[in-house]
Order: structure tokens, then C-alpha cells, then sequence
């Protein structure tokens, strides 16, 4: 077992014995739901125009 795979295992551990308390768990769903909303409208309606980066030469900043 690699030490990556027993870290996650102690955080496991550590989560079964004090779980985060609803709040937190709401905090995260609503958090997590708010990307996947904006994610839907991008894919639907698309990206605007104006919010793309300008392509500038290096070490000028565009006015």
C-alpha cells in the first residue's frame, strides 16, 4: 500500500469518527451545485465573447 493510499485511509478514519456536521455537508452540496449550473449554462448558451483573454505580446499589458 502506497503512503498516498494511507493518507486517504487515516482521512477516512478521521472522517468516520467526526463527521462533518450538516452544515458543512449543505455548504458543499450547494457549492458544488452552483458549478454544475454554471457549467450547463456555458455548454448551453456558450462562453461571451468578452470575457475571452486577448491574446497580448509578452510583457505588454493591453489598454
Amino acid at each position: 500500500m502506497s503512503p498516498h493510499q494511507l493518507l486517504h485511509l487515516l482521512r477516512m478514519a478521521k472522517w468516520a469518527r467526526n463527521p462533518p456536521s450538516a452544515r458543512r455537508v449543505k455548504l458543499v452540496l450547494a457549492v458544488l451545485l452552483a458549478v454544475l449550473a454554471l457549467f450547463a449554462v456555458e455548454r448551453l448558451i456558450g462562453w461571451p465573447e468578452r470575457l475571452n483573454l486577448q491574446e497580448t505580446p509578452r510583457g505588454r499589458i493591453g489598454r
